[in-house]
C-alpha cells in the first residue's frame, strides 16, 4: 500500500467519524427538541397568557405574572448592558486599539465569557442584595447585564476592527472630529454586526435561571415592584418542573417551550441580520 492510499484511507476513516459525530450530536438536539415542542404544545393554553399562579388543582392558573417579569428582567438587563457593552467596545476598537490595557479588558471579557453564571449571581447577591436586605428586580437585572457586557463589548469591538480604516481616513480628511467619525461612518458600517451581537446576548440572557436565584429570586403572583423580587420564567419554570403536581408540571413544559422558542427565534433572527448585511 502507497503513502498516498494511506492518506486516503485515513482521510475516509476520519471525515466518516466526524459525519457519524455530527449525526449523533443533531440526533439527540433533533430529540430534545421533538420532546419539548410535543409536551409545550400539548400544554400550551389561553389560560397562561391570562392567569397567574395559582395553588395545585385550580383551572385558572397560568404564567402571566412569569412572563411579565421576565420581559421586564431582560428589558432593564439590556439597559443595563447594552449601553455599557457597546461602549467599551468602542473603546477598545478607537482608542486602546493595541495597547497592554485594551489586550488586558480583551483578556477579562473572555474569562467573564466563560464564568458560570452562578458565580455572578452570588457576586451580585454579596454586593447588592446583602447591602438591601432583600430580593429585588434590580438586583436581578444588574446580575443580567453583568453577564450580557462582556458578550456584546467583544461583538461591538470584533465588528468595528472590520471597518475598513479608508473609511475613517476619508472621514479626517474632510475635517470630521473623532466621535463623528465614530458615529456616522464606523456605526454605520458595523450596524448589523453590533445588533446581532444585541440579540445573541439577549438570548444569552434569557435563558438564565442561576443567577436569579440569588438575586430577584421569584414569586408566584402578579408584580411591577422592581423593589421586591421578581417573577421570572426560567425560576418558575425550575420550580414547577419538581413540583408533584401534575398541572404545575404542564405549567413547566409551557413555560420551557416559551423560553426555548424565544431563545431559538433570537438566534435565528442574529444569524438573519448578519448573513443579510454580508450579502450586501
Amino acid at each position: 500500500m502507497t503513502a498516498t492510499q494511506k492518506r486516503v484511507i485515513a482521510n475516509r476513516i476520519v471525515l466518516t467519524l466526524s459525519t457519524l459525530s455530527a449525526v449523533i450530536a443533531l440526533g439527540f438536539l433533533f430529540w430534545i427538541l421533538g420532546v419539548l415542542v410535543m409536551k409545550g404544545l400539548s400544554a400550551l393554553n389561553w389560560n397562561i397568557f391570562i392567569f397567574e399562579g395559582a395553588p395545585p388543582g385550580y383551572a385558572e392558573s397560568g404564567l402571566r405574572h412569569a412572563l411579565v417579569g421576565q420581559a421586564i428582567l431582560i428589558a432593564m438587563a439590556t439597559a443595563i448592558g447594552v449601553p455599557l457593552g457597546i461602549l467599551a467596545g468602542t473603546y477598545l476598537s478607537e482608542y486602546g486599539k493595541n495597547s497592554k490595557l485594551a489586550h488586558t479588558i480583551r483578556d477579562i471579557s473572555d474569562i467573564m465569557m466563560s464564568a458560570p453564571s452562578i458565580v455572578i449571581g452570588a457576586f451580585v447577591y454579596a454586593v447588592v442584595v446583602m447591602p438591601m436586605g432583600h430580593f429585588s428586580a434590580w438586583a436581578g437585572a444588574i446580575a443580567l447585564g453583568i453577564i450580557m457586557i462582556p458578550i456584546i463589548l467583544r461583538t461591538t469591538d470584533d465588528m468595528l476592527q472590520l471597518v475598513p480604516g479608508t473609511l475613517r481616513e476619508a472621514a479626517f480628511a474632510l475635517g470630521a472630529p473623532k466621535y463623528k467619525v465614530i458615529m456616522d461612518v464606523v456605526y454605520r458600517g458595523a450596524k448589523a454586526g453590533i445588533l446581532t451581537g444585541i440579540l445573541l446576548g439577549i438570548a444569552r440572557v434569557g435563558g438564565e435561571t442561576a443567577p436569579l436565584l440569588f438575586t430577584s429570586f421569584n414569586d408566584n403572583f402578579f408584580t411591577t415592584n422592581l423593589n421586591d423580587a421578581m417573577p421570572s420564567l426560567t425560576v418558575t419554570m425550575f420550580n414547577y418542573a419538581i413540583s408533584p403536581y401534575e398541572d404545575w408540571q404542564q405549567l413547566g413544559w409551557a413555560a420551557a417551550f416559551i423560553l426555548s422558542m424565544f431563545i431559538l427565534g433570537l438566534n435565528i433572527l442574529g444569524r438573519l441580520v448578519l448573513l443579510m448585511s454580508r450579502s450586501k
